[in-house]
């Protein structure tokens, strides 16, 4: 899928346009000619925009070792998923402000490097629920796997075994718990949309538990669905016949399940979507007091929220914004990670996702105080590209610069991060 023309009056088109003209090209780069003019002179925060943006293409390669960074084989991925489907995984809401602020605002924060530091050996593992995971990378939950390679969950399932990742399950996999556990090699987490039906969310925690998994992650920042515009495009430019996989609007929400298993065999009647608009903190006391599982609120953004999930004996927090996807605030989790932490302060951990796409991005979370970082589009970038091998490529490409990060920065294990190592 060709990327669509963006607007000059648009930031980022207008960076797309500088990007490809011959101006930039050579040592030049970002430098009008006669550059002691000051008229002539690139604004240096444009420059700086200008030389992320460039790095962030990506280029289509042709096996998972040719990657340099997780942006290459999103560029493969596009050229192999099909155009609705990449649209899908690709969209934000409204004019995208979201899903753009959560990159811009990684990139304002810096890195206060020490030196002199003994960083030859690195221990990037961290503790969640008594368990220590050697790496604190989590791959997050997302629906419809399938639609970007045919093995889908079962694939990232098998990546995350052999690096030994924590995995989370989303509610419209496409792929059933049971098989994504025997792939896994262990119960994974399972992420909960509750519709607004409780005898289907019940029915879907039982099943759940009966795997075996360890802890339900209730989602609660997708009460409806957002105005996902780029998704809607992508749709009008697939030329195939959708209706092959997905039924019409009229058919209603059991129409648009069909193809997820978790739904298998449930009464959806009255069903009206994956969120439930009514939704109140009983709703939080309500599965606690059904489930024997540890419960994890995922889509938490404020100090009040992160306190009331402690009011309400919330085992865990994922600080998420729906990776840009649904609510239209412009507000990036990096932004709300610290007044999450300090309303926490420690006492149950707290994951984030959002826009991570490089060690250094994580290594900023890790500083302010998250427990472990997820990720979400860059594991499904790899999935696109060359299935299983390309989701390990990507995790491996990540706790490479996650450990280098830490390295440069003089910092040999978590314990050793704080705030005093960044700066804006």
């Amino acid at each position: 899928m060709t990327r669509p023309p963006e607007p000059l009056t648009t930031r980022r088109g207008f960076l797309r346009y500088l990007a490809g003209t011959p101006l930039l090209a050579g040592a030049g780069l970002y430098r009008w000619p006669f550059a002691d003019s000051a008229a002539a002179r690139f604004d240096d925060e444009i420059a700086a925009e200008i030389a992320q943006f460039v790095s962030e293409q990506g280029r289509v390669v042709y096996s998972p070792d040719q990657a340099v960074n997780v942006f290459d084989l999103e560029a493969t991925a596009r050229k192999n998923v099909p155009p609705s489907h990449f649209a899908y995984m690709a969209t934000g809401v409204d004019g995208e402000v979201t899903l753009q602020a959560n990159r811009d605002a990684l990139a304002r924060l810096q890195l206060r490097a020490r030196r002199l530091v003994d960083v030859s050996q690195i221990d990037m593992s961290t503790e969640i629920f008594g368990r220590r995971w050697e790496t604190p990378i989590v791959i997050q939950p997302c629906g419809s796997q399938k639609a970007f390679h045919p093995d889908g969950e079962v694939a990232v399932a098998r990546a995350a075994r052999a690096r030994g990742h924590l995995q989370m399950l989303s509610t419209v996999t496409t792929s059933s718990v049971e098989e994504v556990n025997e792939a896994r090699g262990e119960p994974v987490w399972y992420q909960l949309y509750p519709t607004n039906k409780w005898a289907v969310t019940e029915a879907i925690l039982r099943r759940v538990e009966a795997a075996g998994c360890p802890v339900v992650v209730l989602t609660v920042d997708h009460p409806v669905g957002g105005n996902r515009e780029t998704s809607a495009r992508g749709s009008q430019e697939d030329p195939r016949d959708c209706s092959v996989c997905h039924l019409p609007r009229a058919e209603g929400f059991a129409g648009s399940v069909r193809r997820k298993p978790m739904f298998d065999g449930l009464d959806l009647t009255d069903v009206t979507g994956v969120g439930n608009p009514s939704a109140t903190w009983d709703f939080v006391d309500r599965i606690k007091d059904t489930i024997g599982m540890r419960l994890v609120v995922k889509g938490i953004v404020t100090r009040e929220d992160a306190e009331l999930c402690i009011e309400h004996g919330v085992d865990g927090i994922v600080v998420s914004n729906h990776g840009g996807r649904n609510e239209p605030s412009g507000r990036a989790t990096i932004e709300s990670l610290p007044e999450v932490v300090e309303a926490v302060a420690g006492r149950v951990p707290v994951i984030v996702d959002g826009g991570f796409r490089r060690g250094t991005d994580m290594l900023k979370a890790l500083a302010l105080g998250a427990t472990a970082v997820g990720i979400g589009r860059p594991y499904l970038w790899g999935l696109g590209a060359f299935g299983e091998a390309g989701v390990d490529a990507v995790l491996q490409m990540l706790r490479a610069e996650l450990q280098r990060s830490m390295q440069l920065v003089g910092a040999p294990s978590l314990a050793a991060l704080s705030r005093a190592i960044l700066a804006r």
